[in-house]
């Protein structure tokens, strides 16, 4: 158990002596700084600071080690599982003044930039030049770059092109202790001692604070294809998915959404271009992109090939890019429109692609059983399937008490399905009393271990992750 004691005035006096206009103690800050987008959870911090240089992180967090004072890393504040959240106050480290590229080696293909950089901003810059960082999360217009190797977070396009994990080729980082390091080098190949780098990502601020980051790069696609498919029964449009893999088709996009998450979500942004009709159980959207259309439309040909040995209504290509974006704004906001409907909460399960329609059907028998009704959309290329259960007319008895038995037998299943806990969202605070489904203790032991050679007093990021 960590012992970590209050922030007091000689603190407080230690911080504004190097950083006075960056340190801050009003409510306002408090409140800004003690949510992210997870359910409605609020904590608190004491504290909250705004460093500019790696050489102000490492002197907060070697004051902090020394002190037994909590420090929880802020970004951008768009995480869905709390990993940002100061659960035992202290400080809140927000990282937002670092968020300049720093520069674009076209030579090489690959970008070093700082961690507050938004990520669509960073994709945007890049493709001026034709380059493509892949991974787009559906926060990629407001969430960091930092954020997202902090979490692993993934996208649409991880389906071909792989997750942010795959596209780290160096750290700089902070040690808990206050250490500055570079954890890799800036190569491809890399084959000299253990990988420090990808312990750094997905480590959810739990181990380092990411100060510097460098990737690579690829040629951006020049030409995309996007389709709309119905199904009348969502177990089958989960079949498909796996299908077109096996004709020899990897999209760049296949997307998976339950009537009801269409529905919503149509109703939340207004946007009804796209028919629904009563029996439309669920949608896939499918794109491919490259470089060479004749390709891409003989790729839909195939798709559509696959396609005929299931029951769809008619199939919607999208005839301009401006409704190729109505068609992916949708999709992306499906989320924010669903939470929007009542109190919810989301699991983002994972399991290899052929056992979705296994998966989903787990899921909506458990939900039958505890009386809970749930929204399902995600990445189906991935196998990534995002279960928003919502309230609804339930008690507050019903849901505190039903809930967490019905998501242990959900994650049960998914494990039992070669699956795990999560695909992109992380662990953090909520999904933590769950790991121990997906591992048996000596594997949370080793984690612990690791934990505590990086934070041996436990300060960075406490109780997120692991109990």
């Amino acid at each position: 158990m960590n012992t970590f004691r209050p922030i007091e005035k000689k603190d407080i006096e230690f911080f504004l002596e190097f950083m006075p206009d960056r340190c801050f103690t009003d409510q306002e800050n408090f409140e800004k700084y003690g949510h992210d987008e997870t359910e409605d959870l609020v904590y608190f911090p004491e504290i909250v600071l705004k460093p500019e240089t790696p050489e102000e992180v490492s002197k907060i967090l070697a004051y902090c080690n020394a002190n037994r004072i909590p420090v929880t890393p802020s970004g951008a504040r768009t995480g869905l599982s709390g990993g940002s959240l100061p659960v035992h106050k202290g400080i809140a480290l927000s990282m937002e003044k670092f968020n300049r590229i720093l520069h674009i080696d076209e030579n090489n293909h690959q970008v070093t930039t700082e961690p507050a950089v938004i990520t669509e901003v960073l994709q945007n810059t890049l493709k001026e030049k034709g380059l493509f960082y892949p991974p787009d999360p559906a926060s990629k217009g407001s969430c960091f770059i930092g954020g997202n190797i902090s979490e692993n977070s993934g996208g649409p396009k991880a389906v071909k092109y792989g997750v942010t994990k795959d596209y780290v080729l160096n750290l700089e980082i902070v040690l808990p202790t206050g250490e500055i390091i570079w954890t890799g080098a800036n190569v491809l190949k890399n084959a000299t001692g253990y990988n420090l780098t990808q312990l750094i990502v997905g480590s959810e601020g739990t181990l380092a604070v990411i100060t510097k980051i460098v990737l690579r790069l690829i040629p951006h696609p020049t030409k995309d294809l996007l389709l709309l498919v119905p199904f009348f029964d969502a177990g089958k449009a989960c079949e498909a998915v796996a299908a077109i893999f096996k004709a020899g088709i990897t999209p760049s996009g296949m997307e998976f959404m339950e009537r009801d998450a269409l529905v919503y979500t149509q109703e939340f942004t207004g946007d009804f271009s796209i028919e629904v009709k009563e029996n439309h159980a669920a949608h896939l959207l499918i794109e491919v992109d490259g470089f060479d259309s004749d390709i891409l439309m003989g790729e839909c040909e195939k798709i559509m090939s696959v396609l005929e040995n299931f029951e769809t209504d008619e199939i919607l290509f999208a005839e301009s890019e401006a409704q190729k974006n109505s068609l992916w704004s949708l999709r992306r906001k499906a989320g924010e429109a669903v939470k929007s409907q009542s109190i919810y909460k989301e699991e983002d399960t994972v399991v290899p692609r052929f056992e979705l329609p296994k998966l989903l059907h787990h899921v909506k028998a458990i939900g039958k059983k505890y009386n809970l009704h749930s929204v399902c959309y995600g990445h189906a290329g991935d196998g990534n399937l995002h279960v928003n259960i919502l309230k609804g007319n339930l008690s507050d008895a019903e849901w505190e008490i039903e809930l967490p038995k019905a998501i242990r037998e959900i994650f049960t299943e998914v494990v039992n399905l070669g699956g795990t806990l999560s695909g992109e969202h992380g662990i953090g605070l909520v999904q933590k009393g769950y790991m121990d489904i997906a591992f048996p203790e000596v594997s949370l032991q080793l984690m612990r271990n690791i934990k505590n050679v990086f934070d041996p007093n436990g300060i960075l990021n406490p109780g997120k992750i692991m109990n």
